[in-house]
Parts: structure tokens; sequence; C-alpha cells
């Protein structure tokens, strides 16, 4: 009786499994699944999702209306219903920096990074003459306190679409211009992480070491800690394995640490080392992070890796 059971129960959940669309395919060939989420912070995100549907009902042709209807989207892993959203907003306004910016993260989010880079590298023009703005938090940090702008979030993007891609002298310029405009300590932090990896994938070791100087233990850090953390492990003040050790207890502390010293033996000269690391992170999170920046950066190194 209960082998009968767990046989049908098995082969319930491997419908449910099978009548799911995957949102993305990974650069390694597995589908990816819109990750499951507890049942409370699904509840949250469905309620903003509504609150966002009802206002865009009202005001269809607003692009502020548009813009949340896809971020809320997003939030409940969605990311090809997102693009849809802001995909058709774009038509009607096809100038909207910030509809651009959202759309190019969400085709980071599913892989598409050319489409990413093209929409990110527009959004970067038509916002290089005009003042920046702080972007509103769709997630709030635990101060309430947005931390990026308009412009930060279009060339940090830009530089990540273009990473991804192994294009490290473009991504290394769409963060310096990320790192003029980041004017607090997560953004400069966040800013400088992924700047410092660049420059070491291009064998500038000077100027990466330029951008680890202004880095300090104390930086009243609010959301990107493990961003500063890494910073200050390639600074000599932390060693690389117990910071390593202790990510693996948070899960997106785990793949964004995970990657930043998985880079660090491949820039030092352990691609071993480097491998096992990036291996780790893929195998581990493939239903929980697969969206985290650091994820999408382990899969890309990883895919290159194995076609050599």
């Amino acid at each position: 009786m209960l082998a009968t059971l767990l046989m049908i129960l098995s082969m319930a959940s491997g419908s449910v499994q099978e009548a799911r669309q995957p949102e993305a395919t990974s650069l390694l060939g597995s589908p990816l699944f819109a990750p499951v989420q507890s049942p409370e912070t699904r509840a949250t995100l469905e309620r903003n999702l509504a609150a966002a549907q009802a206002e865009f009902d009202k005001n269809p042709e607003s692009a502020e209306a548009a813009i949340w209807l896809g971020r809320r989207t997003a939030y409940l892993g969605r990311y090809r219903d997102a693009i849809a959203v802001f995909t058709a907003a774009l038509a009607k306004h096809p100038d909207e920096p910030r509809l651009l910016r959202h759309r190019g993260h969400r085709y980071i989010s599913i892989r598409e990074f050319e489409k990413a880079a093209a929409d990110l590298s527009k959004a970067a023009a038509l916002v290089a003459n005009r003042p920046d703005e702080v972007e509103p938090d769709g997630q709030p940090n635990a101060r309430n306190i947005p931390t990026s702008t308009l412009k930060t979030n279009i060339y940090y993007h830009l530089g990540l679409a273009r990473y991804l891609q192994a294009d490290f002298k473009g991504a290394a310029e769409a963060y310096r211009l990320c790192m003029t405009h980041s004017k607090n300590p997560d953004m400069q932090v966040a800013t400088a992480h992924w700047q410092y990896m660049t420059l070491r994938r291009l064998g500038d070791a000077t100027a990466a070491a330029e951008v680890l100087a202004p880095i300090t233990a104390d930086m009243p850090v609010i959301e990107n800690a493990s961003y500063h953390k890494l910073l200050m492990m390639y600074k000599g003040a932390t060693a690389a394995e117990a910071l390593l050790a202790s990510s693996k207890a948070e899960a997106l502390d785990a793949v964004t640490i995970g990657y930043g010293v998985a880079n660090w033996h491949f820039y030092s000269g352990r691609p071993d080392a480097a491998r096992q690391i990036l291996s780790e992170i893929v195998e581990k999170n493939r239903t929980t992070q697969w969206a985290g920046f650091g994820y999408i950066a382990a899969e890309a190194d990883l895919a290159r890796i194995l076609k050599r």
C-alpha cells in the first residue's frame, strides 16, 4: 500500500514538473523552471502583482504602470511574461530607457545576452545627457533605502551582459561609467566587485588594484555585504577558503561569494580549483538561485571551459 502511494505521488510530481514550462535553458543545456517560493512569499508577491495589474488596467498607456507590472511579474520568476510586458510597452514608448533597462535585465535572466546588451546599450545612449534619478526598489532592503539609480542600473547590467559574453573590454568601460555614478557604499562595492574581476580577466592588475584602494572594512553597506566581503578578500583581509566556507549557510551568498572565489582562482592561475567551485555552484543551486548573477556567471564560465 505504501509503495503504491509513493509511486502515485512520484508520478504526480513528475506530471507537475512536465506541465510547467521552463523559463530558460541553461548555458549547459538544462531547463530552468521558476524557483519555488514559500507560500508566504508567493502570496505577498501575487498581491503586489494584482495591484500592479489593476493600476495598469486603469492606465494602459502609462510607461510607469507597465514597468511595475513587468517588475512584479518577474519577481514571481515569470521572466518571459515580464519581457512580454516590457516589449508591448516599448512598442508605445520606444525611447523609454527604464523599459529597456528592465527588459535588458530579464534578457540576462533567460540567458539572451546579446539582446540584453542591445537594450542596455540603447538605454545608456538615451540617458547619457540626462540627469540621473533614484530608482525605487520593488523589493526594499532592510532600511527601505533605495541604493541604485537609473544610470547605475543601466551601466551595471550592461557591464554584466558584456562580461557574460567574455567581452571584458566592453564590460570594463560599462563598469567605469557605473562607478562614476555610484554615490553610496552599496553601489560602490557592487560596481567595484565586477569592475575588479573584469580588470583581472583583462590582465590589468594595476588598474584592478586601483579599484580596491578606496574599499575599507568599515563601509556602511546595507544590502551588498557579499560583494564587500569579496573585495576585502581580494585586498588580503580574509582567507578565500574561510570566506567560501562561511558563505555556504546562505544560498545566495554561496552563489555570489562562490563565484567571486572561483574567479579569483581562475585569474590567479588555478583553473582546476576554479572549475571545482563553478561546478558546485551550478549543481547545488540550479533549482533555486539560477537567476542570480553569480550563478549565471558561473554557468557561462563553466560552459566555456567545457567547450575547450
